[in-house]
C-alpha cells in the first residue's frame, strides 16, 4: 500500500479496512468524524495531515513567471512538476522538457534544479512528476504505449530523483467505450492500460512511491448523472472513476480541479456552481459519501478516506475560472471538518482529516504575493 497505511479508529462500528471498499446502496448520512459508509481512517506517510499541494510550471511560463525550485515557497508540502508529456497522444512515450531561457531567462542549470529538488525533499517536501496538463493529451490504447508509459516515467523519475507521479490526464485522454459501464470490470483500453501502468510503477517502487491524481469535475462527479460509453452522454463522462476505484489503495491523494467546471449536481440533486464554498463541500462531500453511477444503486462509487482527498483550487484569478476568495475556502474547510459555516448544502458528515488545499500553481501565487500559501497554510 503507497505511502497510505490503513490505521484503526476508535470508533464503534468501524471496521479496518485493507481492501477496496465493496459497492453500497448509496449515501448514507455518517456519523460525526466518519466518511459517510467509508473506509477506517488511513494516514499518509510523510505527508503533513493538513497538507498544501502546488503545481510547478517547470517547462513553461504561462505568463506567471519561472520560479526556481530553490525559490519555492516553504508552506507547499508536494510540489508537482509540470508537466511530462508524450512524443504522441497514443505512444506513451513521456518527455520532460525543462523551461527554454528564451521564455524563462531566469531559469535555473539541471545542476541546480537537482540539487533544489534535493533541498526540499530534505525539508520533508514531496516532488512528483505531473503527467499531461491540458496540452498533452495521453491515449494509452494500446499494451505497448503502456508500456512506453512505465519505462519513460520510470525514466524520468529516476533521472531527477523524484517521489512519484500525478495523474493530470485531460482533454480526450480517458473515455468509456460503448457497454463499459461496470466500475469494478472496466474493458476500454485507454484505462484497464492506465490501471495497469500505475500498478507497474508503483510496483516498481514500492511503499515510498507517492501516487496522485488531479482529474477534472467532469471525469468524477458527473458519473453520477451520466457514466459509461453508448448512454447519450459524452463517454468521457466519470472515465476517471474507475481508474480511482482501481488504484484506491494506493492512491495517496485525489484533488479534483475544482475549477474550469460547469455546474455540477451534488448528492442533494442541485446544482452548484465554482467559486463558492457550496461547491466545494458539495464536490468533495460526493467523494466522501460515495454516489451511484448514473442513478444505478448496484454500480457505486464507494467513498474514499478524508486523508486521500484534497480540494482543487486555482491559486489565483488569471490561474483558472472558479477562482475561490480566501473566505469562501475557509467557509468550506470550517463546514467540511467540523459542520460549521455551512451553506445550502449539508454534508453527509464532518471530515476533520480532510488532507488539505491543492493550487494551480505555486508560480501564480508567487506572481500574486503568495496570498494562497500565506493564507491557508495555518487554516
Amino acid at each position: 500500500m503507497s505511502r497510505i497505511r490503513t490505521a484503526l479508529v476508535a470508533l464503534a462500528g468501524l471496521v479496518l479496512v485493507a481492501a477496496p471498499a465493496s459497492a453500497t446502496p448509496g449515501p448514507e448520512p455518517a456519523i460525526s468524524g466518519q466518511a459517510g459508509t467509508g473506509p477506517a481512517s488511513v494516514e499518509a506517510v510523510d505527508i503533513p495531515g493538513h497538507a498544501l499541494v502546488g503545481y510547478l510550471h517547470a517547462s513553461f511560463a504561462n505568463g506567471s513567471g519561472y520560479v526556481r525550485m530553490a525559490d519555492v515557497p516553504a508552506e507547499w508540502d508536494v510540489i508537482d512538476l509540470a508537466f511530462a508529456e508524450p512524443t504522441s497522444p497514443t505512444s506513451g512515450q513521456l518527455e520532460f522538457n525543462r523551461c527554454q531561457a528564451a521564455e524563462c531567462p531566469n531559469v535555473e542549470s539541471d545542476e541546480e534544479f537537482i540539487a533544489g529538488i534535493r533541498a526540499k525533499q530534505a525539508e520533508g517536501k514531496k516532488v512528483l512528476l505531473s503527467v499531461g496538463g491540458a496540452n498533452g493529451q495521453v491515449r494509452l490504447e494500446t499494451t505497448a504505449a503502456r508500456d512506453a508509459f512505465v519505462a519513460s516515467a520510470a525514466e524520468i523519475i529516476d533521472r531527477y530523483g523524484l517521489d512519484g507521479l500525478d495523474v493530470d490526464f485531460e482533454g480526450h485522454s480517458l473515455e468509456l467505450a460503448p457497454g463499459d459501464t461496470d466500475l469494478k470490470h472496466p474493458t476500454t483500453p485507454v484505462v484497464v492500460n492506465l490501471i495497469d501502468a500505475l500498478r507497474a510503477l508503483n510496483d516498481r517502487y514500492g511503499a515510498d512511491f507517492v501516487l496522485t491524481m488531479a482529474p477534472e469535475t467532469f471525469f468524477v462527479q458527473v458519473g453520477y448523472q451520466h457514466y459509461g460509453g453508448g448512454t447519450g452522454a459524452d463517454p468521457r463522462a466519470g472515465a476517471y472513476l474507475p481508474v480511482i476505484d482501481a488504484l484506491r489503495d494506493q492512491l495517496d491523494l485525489l484533488h479534483v480541479q475544482n475549477y474550469n467546471s460547469g455546474p455540477v449536481m451534488g448528492l442533494d440533486d442541485q446544482y452548484h456552481t465554482m467559486g463558492t464554498a457550496d461547491f466545494h463541500v458539495a464536490m468533495i462531500d460526493m467523494l466522501l459519501t460515495g454516489f451511484p453511477l448514473a442513478g444505478n444503486p448496484d454500480n457505486t462509487f464507494a467513498p474514499l478516506a478524508p486523508e486521500q482527498v484534497a480540494i482543487g483550487l486555482p491559486a489565483a484569478n488569471p490561474a483558472g475560472n472558479g477562482f475561490t476568495p480566501v473566505p469562501e475556502v475557509h467557509k468550506a474547510l470550517d463546514c467540511l471538518r467540523a459542520g460549521t459555516n455551512c451553506g445550502p448544502y449539508q454534508p453527509h458528515g464532518t471530515y476533520p482529516n480532510l488532507r488539505g488545499l491543492m493550487a494551480w500553481s505555486i508560480n501564480w501565487d508567487v506572481y500574486h504575493g503568495d496570498e494562497f500559501a500565506k493564507a491557508h497554510d495555518a487554516y
